[in-house]
């Protein structure tokens, strides 16, 4: 049997000298630029390049993420980037963005394909589209089961790689808007502010962590993934410390190895000691509780059983942080300008100085971590100094002992101190040159084609119920949104509705598991057969289920098209209309499609933004969320729905620049959508907001989200959390 590959994180030096001490068969790192993780410290391209060499003589891998999103006016850096990559000794790209794997597929063919968690596949159907384009590995989404996971491998012949082990998102990968809606800092850009992890409050003032979910751990589950065929297991963590990145990879390798050696009879009993070791190894984690997410199958209500970690995976109680709760501050004092605090309530744990903690203060405004200079042991309690701003009240964590502390060998050195060793004042100029991206072209909307999608604008419902409203005043056609299960009901539909079938265009959800195939593959030829022959879609996996179906389809803000690759991407694949993501800005809407080619384009003029894509079904029972409305503490304000088996997060300000009309207009783009999806819609509404449209006139109340300013650009660390 072919073995399977450990793959460890590292986004640091540190971190890399720890997984490659510790046993990772393969590591995966950052450059400065376009990945997931512009929180870490990164890899210089010196840095790099000797990591690259290092593995080779080891014989291990490195693959390297350029998993975000780009914009049109960044398609030269990005080329440059692939360039030099498709030059160097790298194993593999890490990609979310299908304009980097047009780009790379068209210029540097020499370089491997991994689709990253964000790009969101869930399917055997998303996989093998990858495959056909190139894509040697597909990093499956986290929301699968594992007869998912299983069927999946048998369905297709691209490699496969799963997460095992780490923080988990509370959002569906590379649907989480929620960050970017705060301030433009995108999940989908390397830049989230853990949105997820705050402190948030329902309305009889209750507070809690509602959304921060516990940590993934599937040590014990190695044994049938081994007999299954995955290919690669996966640790998240590229922004943990180095301790800990080489305690979770031995613990790994170690139930690996036991599982490993325990495959020629299928005697999976005896790999349980090893594997029990290596449980014991990730006490010293100092993360989260532990949770087996979506493995095992059982309905999620998300919320733990009482003592059980493994029932649920979010733990409102939990502030979301990492370490073991020391206590909470009791009091504090200044002694020649140094500030110290009295902790109460400690656990049976010492501290001493130079262990790391983190405070956090008690309304959510901050999380710093500090490393310890002074303790003072006082009746059962301790002084140890914290830094300025803190008080009675707050929390203070453990987050790594000293003692703990493993000095791996040296393998890669900081990037000053290659600078010293050749001798020169700056360090070898490695990376990327000054190339200039080639100007992709794609296929113009033709004037045969432009009756499918007429000019106008289209109105968007999540309810049939909606429709009627919606017949108040009747756009250029409705856009139905349906899911899995209410795609066949309305295939089974036999009441009439308000909108004929040819009036109406279904747009199909962003989140397509392998467990929906079955629906689709019964639900969609009936819709194609009743009439409806026009789909917006979110996910790869519909072009394969309506390629045979002479359907016409157009690709959703979900299928993100910052940039002309990754729309040349979907043109291939005979999607010639596009609906602009809801992240994007007018300048880069404008780069990325010249006036010719505007007739092709969506632009979405008012909508309450999914934040959250959450696969949860967290309505009804004592067990699990009855709110529907909460606030940050800023006074931010915003509605929780559920829909069948997913819930989502929406700002209860809408986004609109429906006043933006006459300009839209006069730059060239004709098709518009209102989206009154999420929220209950009333007639009042519905009316107010189609007058605004039809005077061109600007809605009160409502956020531009990133039209006007963009995505955050500034190259500054952003404050947040240590994961």
């Amino acid at each position: 049997m072919k073995k399977i590959e450990l793959l460890a994180p590292a986004g640091s030096v540190e971190a890399f000298n720890a997984a490659l001490a510790s046993g990772a068969d393969a590591i995966y790192i950052g450059l400065k630029k376009f990945n997931a993780r512009m929180r870490s410290t990164n890899f210089s391209y010196t840095q790099f390049e000797e990591a690259a060499r290092t593995l080779r003589r080891s014989g291990r891998k490195l693959y390297v993420a350029v998993n975000t999103v780009f914009e049109q006016r960044e398609d030269s850096r990005i080329y440059q980037m692939l360039k030099y990559l498709s030059k160097s000794p790298c194993d593999g790209i890490i990609v979310q963005d299908f304009g980097v794997i047009q780009m790379a597929r068209s210029c540097f063919p020499s370089l491997k394909i991994h689709s990253s968690t964000q790009m969101n596949i869930a399917s055997s159907k998303a996989a093998n589209l990858l495959s056909k384009e190139g894509v040697t590995r597909a990093v499956l989404a986290r929301e699968l089961s594992f007869e998912e996971i299983k069927t999946i491998r048998e369905n297709t012949n691209i490699e496969l790689e799963i997460f095992v082990h780490g923080s988990l998102c509370v959002s569906v990968s590379g649907l989480c808007l929620f960050s970017s809606y705060l301030g433009g800092k995108s999940a989908n850009r390397g830049m989230c502010t853990q949105a997820c992890r705050r402190l948030y409050y329902t309305g009889d003032n209750e507070s809690a962590y509602y959304f921060s979910p516990l940590d993934l751990q599937l040590l014990e589950k190695i044994p049938l993934l081994l007999k299954a065929g995955i290919n690669a297991l996966k640790i998240e963590g590229r922004m943990k410390s180095a301790d800990y990145v080489g305690c979770v990879v031995r613990a790994y390798r170690a139930a690996l190895d036991a599982a490993e050696n325990s495959c020629s009879d299928d005697d999976y009993e005896r790999a349980s000691p090893g594997i029990n070791a290596a449980k014991a190894l990730l006490k010293n984690d100092f993360a989260r509780q532990k949770t087996i997410f979506y493995f095992d199958g059982r309905p999620r209500t998300g919320r733990p059983a009482a003592g059980e970690n493994t029932d649920g995976w979010l733990n409102p109680s939990k502030d979301g942080g990492t370490g073991i709760k020391l206590g909470c501050i009791n009091k504090t004092k200044n002694v020649e300008d140094a500030f110290f605090a009295l902790i109460n309530d400690v656990p049976d744990i010492k501290l001493n100085a130079g262990d790391s903690i983190r405070i956090h203060r008690a309304d959510d405004s901050a999380r710093v971590s500090h490393k310890v200079k002074h303790v003072e042991y006082q009746d059962g309690a301790f002084w140890i100094d914290i830094p300025e701003g803190f008080s009675k009240g707050d929390s203070v964590y453990l987050i790594s002992v000293k003692e703990m502390s493993r000095h791996y060998k040296q393998v890669l050195q900081k990037e000053e101190d290659y600078a010293q060793l050749s001798g020169q004042k700056h360090a070898p100029k490695h990376g990327p040159g000054f190339d200039k991206a080639p100007f992709v072209k794609f296929p113009l909307v033709k004037k045969n084609m432009e009756k499918i999608f007429p000019e106008g604008v289209y109105v968007c419902v999540s309810r049939i119920e909606d429709m009627y409203i919606a017949q108040s005043v009747k756009p250029a056609a409705l856009i139905l949104e349906v899911s899995a299960k209410s795609a066949g009901r309305l295939a089974d539909e036999k009441k009439p509705l308000p909108f004929k079938p040819k009036d109406i265009v279904l747009s199909l959800p962003p989140f397509f598991a392998e467990k929906d195939s079955g629906l689709y593959e019964t639900s969609l030829p009936k819709l194609r057969a009743a009439g409806y022959s026009r789909y917006i879609i979110n996910n790869l996996a519909y072009i394969s289920l309506l390629k045979n179906q002479n359907a016409d389809l157009a690709a959703g803000p979900y299928l993100y098209t910052f940039n002309r690759f990754a729309v040349s991407f979907l043109s291939g694949h005979q999607l010639y209309f596009f609906v602009t993501p809801l992240e994007n800005n007018r300048q880069n809407l404008e780069r990325t499609f010249t006036p010719e080619e505007r007739d092709g384009v969506f632009v979405t003029l008012f909508a309450y933004p999914r934040l959250f894509h959450i696969c949860l079904n967290a309505g009804g029972g004592e067990d699990v969320y009855d709110f529907s409305e909460f606030s940050d503490s800023r006074g931010e304000r915003f509605k929780f729905l559920r829909e069948d088996e997913m819930s989502y997060v929406i700002p209860d300000k809408a986004f609109s620049i429906v006043d933006k009309i006459p300009f839209l207009k006069h730059s060239g783009f004709k098709r518009f959508i209102i989206d009154l999806s999420g929220p209950n819609l009333r007639k009042r509404d519905y009316k107010n907001v189609l007058k605004a449209v039809s005077a061109s006139a600007p809605l009160g109340g409502a956020s531009r989200f990133n039209w006007k300013n963009g995505f955050f650009t500034t190259e500054k660390r952003i404050e947040g959390s240590a994961d």
